[in-house]
């Protein structure tokens, strides 16, 4: 199994010293996705003074056939491993997920509404309107793969690094992961920034309502892309989500720090 050396995990300790560097972050990418499509993201967040970590989700970064093979539990669990190592070495963690990460993101909110500071979520994933996805329990037995749907980027020449194309087991596996995932938002407590672009043509704007009627947080705030397509932490608002989940990171952990 080879690696693209772009997909490899980005990981960067902070400074115990400070109250910054006591502060972790993780940001997991999303279906299909790999690392490259947050390390500008988590580099910026290091520079802040944030111990930060990008997995890589299994099956992701080498081929999509190799995806085909993992499940939901297959990322969520990584999801987990690497939000359980950076809580060794921090006081507190954010969580950040674009797409299906930020699905895996308010999974682990959900599982764990007493250790999660606050969610950062792009262009989340909980499900979708798409009529076909009805037929994934049949149509992954038929059909291994269909068109990819990497690269919906406004900005030009810019490259996600994604698959060419979509494992239907794996999407399969997906959508039951969020139908689970739905009927469990209300035991997500925490606070919630949610950045949506006006124009996705991946996640329909369906997964913020549900998203945001569904949690219990009483700190949510939803805020709108008018430039950037579904990967909005490589296109032309990337600069003001780096910004802007680092001012909610901070804001947020002063009023832990002050209670």
């Amino acid at each position: 199994m080879t690696v693209h050396p772009l997909a490899e995990p980005f990981l960067a300790d902070g400074d115990p010293s400070s109250p910054r560097g006591r502060t972790g972050v993780l940001l997991s990418h999303g279906f299909t996705g790999s690392p490259a499509s947050m390390k500008g993201w988590g580099e910026y967040l290091a520079g802040q003074g944030y111990a930060v970590s990008v997995p890589r989700l299994p099956g992701h970064g080498t081929t999509w056939r190799d995806m085909n093979t993992t499940t939901w539990a297959d990322w969520s669990g990584e999801v987990d491993r690497a939000f359980e190592t950076l809580s060794h070495h921090v006081d507190s963690v954010f969580v950040c997920g674009l797409s299906m990460g930020g699905g895996l993101a308010l999974r682990l909110a959900a599982d764990r509404p007493d250790r999660v500071a606050g969610l950062v979520l792009v262009n989340p994933a909980v499900g979708t309107n798409r009529k076909d996805v009805k037929m994934l329990p049949v149509l992954k037995h038929l059909v291994p793969s269909f068109p990819g749907i990497a690269n919906d980027i406004k900005k030009p020449g810019i490259e996600e690094h994604g698959y060419s194309r979509t494992p239907l087991r794996a999407a399969d596996s997906m959508f039951r992961g969020y139908k689970v995932l739905r009927s469990e938002l209300g035991r997500v407590t925490c606070p919630v920034l949610l950045y949506r672009s006006a124009e996705d043509h991946v996640v329909d704007p369906s997964s913020a309502r549900i998203i945001l009627s569904s949690v219990s947080s009483s700190d949510t705030r939803e805020e709108i892309l008018e430039n950037s397509y579904h990967v909005a932490t490589l296109d032309n608002d990337a600069e003001r989500i780096f910004e802007g989940s680092a001012a909610f990171i901070e804001r947020v952990s002063g009023a832990i720090r002050r209670s």
